[in-house]
C-alpha cells in the first residue's frame, strides 16, 4: 500500500468519525475489525483478532465488547475453549460497514488517492490497514514526512489529517516532548503561527512507520467462477 492511499483513507475516516454521534462513534481499529469480519465473511476468534491487530487480549475484549454493545457483532464462547470468544458480524454490522465505507468514499476529495474507488474496495483497504496501529501522533509524523517542504503549520496539519485541532495540538506537544518534532515560530506568517518539522529521530520513526504501511497488501475481490 502506498502512503498517500493510507493517509487518504485515514483523513476521510477521521472526518466521518467526527460527524457520527458520540454514542455510536468507532475508533479506526474498531472499524477495521468490522471490515475484517466482512471481508472474511466468517466467525473469527478474539485471539485471531488480537494477533491481526497486534494488540493484547484485554484491548481486543474492550473493542469487541463495544461493537457488540452497538449490535454490530455477535460474541459467543468458543466450543473448545470458553475463554476464547468467537465474533461474527451481525446484519446491523454489515449495514454499518457499508455505511461507514460509503461515507469514507464520499469524503475523499477529487484528486486525492482513491477518490474513484468503491465502498467495497475501501472495506478491503481498511481490513489491511487494521494490522498497523497508528495513533494520532504517528499520523502527524507521517504527514510531516510527506510534506513537500518538510514543515507544516498546526492548521495545515489539522486540514491534512481531518482531526480536531485539540487532538493535533496535544499530539504535537507529546511528540515534542519525545524529541521527535521541533516547533518553530514563523514570523513571516504571523507571530502566533507555529510551524512543525521532524527532528532526525522523528524522521527515523516516520520512516519505520512508512515501511510498515508499504508492506500492507490489499486483497482483490475474489473472482466468481461461471
Amino acid at each position: 500500500m502506498e502512503l498517500r492511499e493510507y493517509m487518504s483513507i485515514r483523513r476521510s475516516y477521521n472526518l466521518v468519525r467526527r460527524s457520527v454521534p458520540a454514542n455510536r462513534r468507532l475508533t479506526f481499529e474498531e472499524f477495521a475489525i468490522l471490515c475484517r469480519l466482512n471481508v472474511r465473511n466468517l466467525s473469527i476468534k478474539t485471539s485471531e483478532i488480537a494477533e491481526y491487530q497486534g494488540a493484547l487480549r484485554p484491548t481486543i475484549t474492550h473493542r469487541t465488547s463495544h461493537l457488540a454493545k452497538l449490535g454490530y457483532i455477535n460474541r459467543k464462547e468458543g466450543s473448545d475453549d470458553r475463554r476464547n470468544v468467537v465474533c461474527e458480524l451481525s446484519e446491523r454490522g454489515r449495514t454499518a460497514v457499508f455505511d461507514l465505507a460509503r461515507l469514507t468514499c464520499a469524503r475523499i476529495a477529487p484528486g486525492q488517492a482513491l477518490s474513484r474507488t468503491s465502498a467495497e474496495r475501501i472495506c478491503m483497504y481498511v481490513d489491511a490497514m487494521g494490522s498497523v496501529f497508528c495513533r494520532a501522533g504517528d499520523l502527524v509524523l507521517l504527514c510531516l514526512q510527506d510534506a513537500p517542504k518538510g514543515t507544516l503549520t498546526v492548521n495545515e496539519l489539522v486540514e491534512e489529517l481531518g482531526l480536531l485541532q485539540p487532538t493535533v495540538s496535544m499530539s504535537i506537544t507529546s511528540l515534542a516532548g519525545e524529541g521527535l518534532i521541533q516547533r518553530l515560530r514563523n514570523h513571516a506568517l504571523s507571530r502566533r503561527t507555529t510551524t512543525v518539522t521532524l527532528t532526525e529521530e522523528g524522521k527515523k520513526e516516520a520512516r519505520a512507520l512508512r515501511q510498515q504501511i508499504s508492506r500492507l497488501v490489499v486483497k482483490r475481490k475474489a473472482r466468481v467462477s461461471v
